[in-house]
């Protein structure tokens, strides 16, 4: 699909809310392709994914009103408020970070204040970034090892390998939530009282003053690890294949991304000089007729993961963003918007 064809797409019916909403319209300071699309892996049959930034209204700067994000699921769109946006980019949140990294053709709309922020993406890059697509890439990681191990090992083996997961995402969840953090929650396998299983995991937790929405957040954060591993079910299916090469060469993409943000300090999307190595993974010249992976692609992880690793080690990125600079930017963006409404 040509971008031609994708400002077509914005002027059909489903797209009307970006024209009938308030909070869109001339206010959306950045609107591009996301998904394969903006990763150059799309294939034929490939969804068509937006994700923009649109200015707070007055009333969220100045009154009652607030507003983080929109999503409009017919279309696989979202939006996100400027300052959550700001927010979620001062972390290096890949799914942010992405917005600001694509090559100018894909972006169906730039305002000028858009252009500003292209042009200060920067303020928000600093070694923040290691640990956040750290994350990502351990999450498709899990979901790689999930569908592989659920057949191939023992059910003891498969438990430790569980509480492997478990761990990498709590260890993840702590790091965003400091007040989760002061307490503490020890995970560990010990013979089983369930009925079919020769071991399984255990929990002894410790919190004291704990937010009940925060100690759900936790429990959430568990469920959802374990949920996902029994979802997985047995890989005898081509869809199964499917989605173990999307998740393998998502984790390969990931890694090239923040290689660049590290190296470089830019963000950089659109793989197109790796695009032959990722749809090498996507079309599945990595899968074996087992349905597990090569050893090829574990090689092509690991110079990946050891050129992450070097890279963090040497990286001119700072330890943190400057918030000053960060502060003022945001103040005269918002400033900006409202004298847009004068």
């Amino acid at each position: 699909m040509e971008t031609k064809d994708f400002y077509a797409l914005l002027q059909t019916e489903a797209y009307d809310f970006l024209r009938e909403n308030e909070r869109f319209g001339k206010r959306i300071m950045l609107l591009g392709l996301s998904g394969s699309y903006g990763y150059g892996t799309n294939r034929e049959g490939s969804d068509v994914d937006f994700r923009g930034v649109t200015l707070q209204l007055p009333s969220d700067l100045l009154g009652l009103t607030e507003f983080e994000q929109y999503v409009d699921g017919g279309t696989d769109t979202v939006i996100y408020g400027f300052n959550k946006l700001v927010r979620l980019l001062l972390e290096c949140n890949p799914n942010s970070c992405e917005i600001l990294g694509l090559p100018r053709e894909k972006y169906l709309i730039i305002s000028p204040l858009g252009e500003e922020l292209l042009a200060n993406q920067r303020l928000f890059l600093s070694k923040r970034a290691i640990k956040a697509f750290g994350g990502y890439a351990s999450a498709q990681l899990r979901r790689l090892q999930n569908a592989i191990a659920r057949d191939a090992l023992p059910q003891a083996d498969r438990e430790k390998h569980i509480l492997q997961s478990v761990q990498n995402a709590m260890d993840d969840f702590n790091r965003r939530n400091a007040r989760v953090g002061q307490g503490s929650i020890r995970l560990f396998i010990d013979r089983a009282v369930t009925e079919g299983m020769e071991t399984e995991i255990f929990v002894d937790a410790d919190y004291r003053h704990l937010p009940l929405r925060d100690y759900n957040s936790v429990l959430e954060t568990l469920r959802n690890v374990v949920r996902d591993y029994d979802r997985i079910g047995k890989r005898n299916h081509k869809k199964d294949d499917n989605h173990l090469n999307k998740h393998a060469m998502h984790l390969i993409r990931l890694m090239m991304t923040v290689l660049d943000i590290l190296e470089k300090q830019e963000i950089i999307i659109c793989r197109q000089e790796n695009l032959p190595l990722l749809m090498k993974i996507r079309n599945g010249g990595y899968i074996l007729p087992d349905g597990t992976l090569s050893k090829e692609f574990y090689e092509v992880l690991d110079f990946y993961e050891r050129r992450v690793q070097e890279a963090a080690k040497i990286t001119a990125l700072p330890d943190e963003p400057d918030m000053a600079k960060v502060g003022a930017f945001v103040e005269a963006v918002n400033r900006r918007a409202l004298k847009e409404e004068d």
